[in-house]
């Protein structure tokens, strides 16, 4: 019995470890999945289409029930802001993913993706959400972390490098050296759009909190963006891709890829990240990020035979350095005003600890006379 609930107590404390990591192989699957999928001829306008979809069928349902008596009246502004939301994510974030790990590769997409955190600090400092004090090492930290971010992602997208083989039959034969030659002429080209993608996705997380003060139903957000993300997404498909044989889907790798992505990285990831960004705060949600790009550079080499450049791994490895600066500055802050916060509260306390009481001059009148007169009878006895 002693034993069980050690265990039991030690599964409990590993619970946010475990969700945090098995996320990132979800990410790392759906690279690996969705790129598979793209090679195959899917179109990737569609596969946004059809993975929000899937998203809305498995997930409204939940946010409809569970969310009915909290979920607040809808307005102009909430619908307004669900529209932009959905753009900004599903049509404009996932499309420019899609291409530009197209025209780079899995193992590179999901790298220069750690410049998330950098780039949201930016918009967060724009738009007054993020303050700034030089003065303090936290600040420092964060703005030091940013500009080692951004250099890594520069180095990504000028340096390429030599192939480095990370495992011992992940290099080349002549598919290798054609895959090499198309990349070469669409490198930059796909690094742009996977930069401007996490631009928008930054715009969408900054657009998400101030959409959640007013609509205070994360399940019910998430179903409705969902919802809007297929009709905008479906309304692109149609301008951008013409073949009706582009829609048709079997039981193959399309279909694989939309409803793992729809269910996994649409649903799940954001009810694991809520969960555990509720107990542990967003920067414990934020270290596991790194381990993704890890993940996918091993199963990229394996399933895909994709090869990975020496300039890829060193701005990885600097982007980690930036993204932990930043998510030590982070974690800093919050020590401080948490700290100040309790002291503050330790202040008054004793503030009022040492006042003195006040008492009502009426009911202070009405006792001196009450006791006057008791004084007065007693005496009189």
């Amino acid at each position: 019995m002693v034993n069980l609930s050690l265990l039991l107590e030690t599964f409990n404390k590993m619970k946010p470890y475990l969700a945090m990591i098995a996320l990132q192989f979800g990410y790392a699957g759906m690279y690996i999945i969705t790129l598979i999928s793209l090679k195959g001829g899917f179109s990737h306008w569609i596969l946004v289409v059809y993975r929000h979809a899937v998203a809305t069928l498995v997930f409204a349902p939940f946010g409809y029930f569970l969310e009915k008596k909290i979920r607040p009246k809808m307005t102009k502004s909430v619908f307004f802001k669900i529209m932009v939301l959905a753009f900004l994510e599903p049509v404009l974030d996932q499309n420019l993913y899609f291409v530009g790990m197209q025209y780079t590769s899995a193992t590179f997409a999901s790298a220069i993706v750690n410049v998330l955190p950098a780039i949201t600090f930016i918009m967060a400092i724009i738009f007054r959400l993020e303050k700034i004090n030089l003065k303090k090492i936290h600040s420092l930290a964060k703005v030091i972390g940013t500009l080692i971010t951004v250099t890594g992602a520069m180095l990504m997208t000028l340096y390429k490098g030599p192939v480095v083989d990370i495992l011992w039959y992940s290099h080349g034969g002549s598919h290798h050296k054609a895959a090499s030659a198309a990349t070469d002429q669409h490198w930059v080209t796909g690094t742009i759009m996977l930069l401007c993608c996490i631009v928008g996705w930054s715009a969408f997380f900054i657009l998400q909190n101030k959409t959640l003060e007013e609509y205070p139903a994360e399940l019910s957000l998430t179903s409705l963006i969902c919802i809007m993300g297929m009709v905008e997404g479906g309304i692109a498909a149609v301008i951008m891709e013409r073949r009706k044989s582009a829609w048709v889907i079997g039981f193959d790798s399309r279909l694989l890829a939309a409803a793992y992505s729809g269910i996994v990285c649409s649903g799940i990831a954001y009810y694991m990240q809520s969960v555990v960004n509720k107990s542990r705060g967003p920067v414990f949600v934020t270290a596991f990020s790194p381990l993704s790009m890890i993940i996918t550079a091993v199963l990229g080499a394996i399933i895909l035979s994709e090869q990975v450049h020496l300039g890829s791994l060193i701005g990885a490895a600097i982007i980690v350095v930036g993204l932990y600066s930043v998510v030590w500055g982070k974690s800093k802050e919050r020590s401080a005003l948490a700290s100040a916060s309790a002291s503050d509260k330790l202040t008054y306390n004793e503030e009022k600890a040492n006042e003195l009481p006040v008492v009502d001059k009426k009911t202070s009148s009405a006792i001196g006379i009450v006791t006057e007169t008791a004084s007065s009878k007693i005496g009189d006895f």
